[in-house]
């Protein structure tokens, strides 16, 4: 066996100290300038907002189109009288502006508009009106300015409600103007405090404010007239959606999502303290150099570390302080990172020659570590990295004592030889660099395998190590650890962890082309999972869903071959089978007399397939069954990468006749007028929010009010993942239209379907079910 690697001693010199500190201003800088630090500085402000957390002015106050106020008026949009009412209210309570976050852009009914003007051109109250700018359609980058319809604007300021998340989807900085209809206009924060600023300037919202400090009022109190008038005299009043399923949520620091309308509050009350100006990262970087220097000049460990850690911790209570006094809010990631790592240079200077062999040398063993072999020299053509795993070690463990491990893995080391250096890279492995052919390689290991098992004597006792091998590239210690294990798993001497990843490939390939020809020679099955009408308690339609059992592999989980039949293609030809047999099954099931509709999944890649679209009329065209009898399930995920083409072919489907069912509502962005845009019939609820709703308040919001605007909107609505029947009392009680779950039904074959649909008579509560 080699010796371990012998240390390298450094001689001080002057210039590597400046040398070092000058590289390390460079690269921080030029990191610093490229935005390498944008996601340090935001997390280091969010704890800065922790720190000097504040409650709110109470000058700006806000009016919540909450949940309440959806499932009071129940109609969207609402109509205007009922802002040209809470108009009306406030101004008679005194308040100083009404300032709306509200979308005003389309005419609406001239009654209902002519009500809000007049409302409007009344007050005593300054009104702000919002304007802002969207994409002419996804993927676009024409934008078109959006202004309150003329009629509201002659009695009305106007300001920009622009909302600009940064690249990670938070909001941090907010705009002091932008530019509408070819107008510079302030923002609503600007314009509600009376700040003045350029269109395209931004500043940074203080998230230290407590959004819940801010006072509220739900919508349907102030138009009831259930508020205290004197808390609003002479406040700023904010006028927007709160609630859930009107969508305008956004990521904050420290808050998490909030409601847009918040979120401009917050803006506001920032710069009730003035503008904060942004003061870079220059700065920070100047006093980090000063500091380095004074930490370069230190001649002791201690003494680095002390000067280093005060210099962070002064540089990080500064900025609080300077933003809290002087409302300048610095970007110190830079600047602290050239501290630390000015100490750890300078540390490192100092230590380096005592540290380098504790580095690269395992303390029980002595052997060089792992670390030594990342460094080690492996890079000619054929050379690999063989890693000998003691397979009993715990075994032995047990035996020996923990402290004579090291002489075990010295005794194993030695036994190898002197060709190679042996490294510990683990517990109980050991590795080296081969750089033989693969041949002779497997012909030594095997050999060395038979000379490793002969009795060890160790702390006086005789043990018997059994060793598997892995083999991997050279540098890839990991892979041939997983390599060993694998060896060990399925009692083999060597296991090469290149054959391990091509067996997986293998058998997905394989898998796939059996799955083409499940397909083509129908061994594909259908079941079926009822879905409950909670009014009638029968059965008024199912969910088809496709299952697999393997002739030789057995059954097989559908997570495990619908994403490989979505990525190889096949999606086309199982979704047609499954609607075919679907197709055939609902034919039988009329002629026995049972009235269903059968929904089918239809995947993201199929959705604008003019293909599939011209297949699925073709399909119908063979069968007996009429389209009114199909559903086509879709996830909110697959409309969004081309809306356009999307709602055409949706609009195709239900000229067909096929209803739309809009699977999975809850787990996306799903708003009011995206769901009034799409041809829908049907909305089902993820099981996430329904499985629980019976117990957790949030969720039974959630699903009530779901319920509540589905049904505003003409929807019948399906919920998911009916498990018990506390759930299903609980979705009656809320007005939900059907129930899926294992509570009403397991997936069923088509015959037995037919007989669970004849005993369900319509009785108030659920027959007795099988153990199938």
């Amino acid at each position: 066996m080699r010796s371990a690697p012998s240390s390298i001693l450094l001689r001080r010199m002057p210039w590597e100290n400046i040398l070092l500190a000058a590289l390390l201003i460079f690269s921080i800088g030029s990191a610093a300038q490229s935005g390498a630090f944008r996601d340090l500085d935001n997390g280091l402000r969010n704890f800065s907002f922790a720190l000097r957390s504040s409650t709110a002015s109470g000058q700006i106050h806000v009016v919540e189109m909450d949940a309440a106020s959806v499932a009071q008026i129940q109609r969207w949009p609402w109509p205007r009288s009922n802002y040209a009412g809470v108009v009306t209210a406030l101004d008679a309570a005194g308040a100083r502006s009404i300032i709306f976050d509200v979308d005003f852009s389309s005419a609406s009914d001239p009654v209902e508009d002519a009500a809000l003007a007049r409302s409007l051109n009344k007050v005593a109250a300054q009104i702000i009106l919002p304007t802002f700018a969207q994409s002419e359609s996804f993927g676009s980058d024409r934008q078109i300015d959006a202004l309150p319809i003329a009629a509201l604007r002659q009695h009305a300021s106007l300001a920009s409600v622009s909302v600009i998340p940064d690249s990670d989807g938070v909001v941090r900085n907010m705009p002091l103007g932008t530019i509408t209809a070819g107008v510079p206009r302030p923002s609503l924060s600007a314009q509600a405090t009376g700040v003045a600023g350029k269109a395209g300037e931004h500043f940074p919202v203080d998230f230290a404010i407590n959004p819940a400090s801010i006072p509220r009022y739900s919508f349907i109190d102030i138009a009831d007239g259930r508020f205290d008038t004197s808390a609003v005299r002479g406040k700023d009043i904010l006028i927007g959606a709160t609630a859930i399923e009107m969508g305008d949520r956004y990521a904050t620091p420290r808050h998490g999502v909030l409601p847009g309308v918040i979120v401009q509050a917050l803006a506001a009350e920032t710069l009730l303290g003035g503008i904060p100006i942004f003061g870079g990262w220059e700065f920070p970087l100047l006093v980090g150099a000063m500091a380095a220097a004074l930490i370069f000049a230190q001649k002791t460990y201690r003494r680095v570390v002390m000067v280093s850690g005060m210099g962070a911790v002064l540089l990080f209570v500064a900025d609080i302080a300077s933003y809290s006094l002087v409302n300048v809010e610095f970007r110190i990631v830079a600047g602290l990172l050239l501290i630390l790592g000015s100490g750890v240079a300078r540390a490192g200077l100092l230590l380096y020659r005592d540290l380098y062999r504790a580095q690269r040398i395992d303390q029980e063993s002595g052997l060089p570590n792992r670390r030594a072999l990342r460094e080690a020299d492996g890079s000619r053509e054929h050379a690999q990295t063989i890693v000998a795993m003691v397979a009993n070690f715990d075994a032995i463990k047990s035996v020996i004592g923990a402290e004579a491990i090291g002489s075990l893995m010295q005794s194993l080391a030695a036994r190898m030889g002197d060709n190679d250096l042996i490294y510990r890279v683990d517990d109980r492995c050991l590795a080296w660099i081969s750089e033989e052919g693969h041949e002779t390689r497997l012909e030594k290991l095997t050999e060395l395998r038979r000379e490793l098992r002969r009795p060890l004597e160790v702390a006086g006792k005789r043990v018997d190590p059994a060793i598997v091998f892995g083999i991997a590239a050279a540098g890839a210690t990991a892979e041939a650890s997983l390599a060993a294990s694998t060896a060990l798993a399925n009692d083999k001497v060597w296991h090469m962890h290149e054959a391990a990843e091509q067996d997986l490939l293998e058998q997905q390939v394989s898998l796939m082309g059996e799955l083409a020809n499940a397909i083509e020679n129908h061994q594909l099955e259908v079941q079926y999972q009822p879905k409950l009408d909670l009014k009638t308690n029968r059965i008024a339609s199912v969910e088809a869903l496709v299952r697999w059992h393997h002739p030789t592999r057995g059954y097989l989980s559908p997570d495990s071959f619908i994403p490989l039949a979505e990525k190889s293609d096949h999606i086309a030809d199982m979704t047609l089978f499954v609607l075919q047999r679907t197709l055939r099954d609902l034919s039988q099931w009329q002629a026995a007399g049972m009235e269903v509709k059968a929904a089918v999944n239809i995947s993201a890649r199929l959705l604008t397939s003019q293909v599939f679209f011209e297949a699925v009329r073709a399909a119908l065209a063979e069968s007996e069954t009429s389209a009114s009898h199909l559903i086509f399930e879709v996830t909110e995920s697959a409309t969004m990468a081309d809306p356009s083409a999307a709602l055409r072919a949706l609009e195709g489907y239900r000229q067909m006749g096929i209803m739309i069912s809009l699977d999975d509502y809850g787990t996306g962005q799903s708003t009011l007028t995206y769901l009034k845009t799409l041809p829908i019939g049907e909305l089902k609820i993820d099981r996430s929010f329904v499985e629980n709703a019976h117990e957790d308040s949030s969720d039974a919001l959630l699903v009530r009010s779901t319920v509540h605007l589905a049904h505003a909107l003409g929807l019948q609505v399906v919920a998911e993942g009916i498990e018990t029947k506390e759930c299903l009392d609980f979705l009656r009680e809320v007005g939900c239209d059907l129930a899926q779950g294992y509570h009403v039904s397991r997936p069923l074959p088509a015959p037995d379907l037919l007989a669970l649909c004849q005993r369900y008579t319509g009785v108030a509560s659920l027959p007795e079910r099988s153990a199938a």
